[in-house]
């Protein structure tokens, strides 16, 4: 496969993930009917995947365009941190996502009075706060380690790749980084089973089946996100590759890249207020640009009439 082939594809990708998060935090910011506590988790989950596979696709495309694939230590580092900080976030908000989603189907009435705007801004700054502390924590843990190294196995500085590299045992910071994990992936997908687990047993108690599936579909597409994003991450981190094989390195890209292409579609082809929003905003645009050509065809003529006198 041509490097030229490998920078197109991933090009193309990124421009489509870009278009499509960029699009999904417009419409929503635009529109007062997608004005509520989900809305805004889903915005604020667009911007995290931005910034997440910001973090690794363009310095990959520079290395594929030039063949110089070099970083320094400290910019290795940093992008470790912002890389793990970005799709660390994704986790939590889903999860607060999915005690939205309890709130509304299981407290319909008291949902108003609790999502309130100040509790989902806490909510995600509580996400940013605990992200940013347990990846700054395994980063500190690197910064003065002897590298012996210089040849990172991967195509972006990826935490084991780049432990490989130091000269001296590094058993505690492995172990921490296993803890955290744990920590963050099965305490959010505990967390998020509970809320869905207490979303099934209350949609089986309605009692006609046009009911049901009407309540259920409103977190349809946030549950395929969440199996999107929770399955990759599992996959990934049950099978932890020992040598960095191209396979290897195919699945972490695939990991990256797969959730913020797939999110505005998701929220999108399965959200019927999103899709009239959408539908709405061109229409409006429509309208401006037909509008717009109307006067100005009108201004030419009035000029053209003008000069004939």
């Amino acid at each position: 496969m041509s490097r030229a082939f490998i920078f197109i594809a991933l090009s193309m990708i990124y421009i489509v993930t870009l278009t499509g998060n960029i699009f999904i935090i417009v419409i929503i910011s635009s529109d007062y009917r997608l004005h509520s506590p989900m809305y805004f988790f889903l915005s604020c989950l667009s911007f995290m995947e931005i910034f997440g596979v910001s973090t690794v696709v363009p310095k990959l495309l520079v290395v594929i365009a030039t063949e110089k694939g070099t970083i320094s230590k400290a910019g290795c580092l940093a992008q470790s941190y912002f890389y793990y900080f970005a799709f660390t976030t994704d986790f939590f908000i889903l999860t607060v996502m999915s005690f939205d989603r309890y709130l509304a189907v299981c407290q319909p009435l008291r949902y108003s009075s609790i999502m309130i705007n100040s509790l989902c801004i806490k909510l995600v700054a509580v996400s940013l706060l605990t992200s940013s502390s347990c990846i700054l924590f395994t980063v500190l843990l690197k910064i003065k380690l002897p590298f012996c190294g210089r040849v990172l196995n991967h195509f972006f500085c990826d935490s084991s790749a780049v432990l490989k590299l130091v000269c001296v045992d590094v058993s505690v910071i492995k172990q921490s980084k296993i803890i955290i994990s744990i920590f963050i992936l099965i305490g959010c997908l505990l967390l998020t089973a509970v809320s869905y687990s207490l979303i099934v047993f209350t949609v089986i108690k309605i009692p006609s089946n046009k009911g049901r599936k009407k309540t259920f579909s409103t977190c349809v597409s946030h549950l395929v996100m969440v199996s999107v994003v929770f399955g990759s991450a599992i996959f990934i981190n049950i099978r932890p590759p020992k040598d960095y094989s191209v396979t290897d390195k195919v699945v972490n890209l695939l990991s990256t890249m797969l959730a913020p292409l797939l999110n505005p579609f998701i929220y999108t082809l399965r959200n019927e207020k999103v899709k009239n929003c959408i539908r709405d905003a061109k229409f409006r645009c429509f309208s401006s640009c037909f509008f717009w050509n109307l006067s100005k065809g009108v201004g030419k003529l009035q000029d053209s009439h003008s000069k004939l006198h």
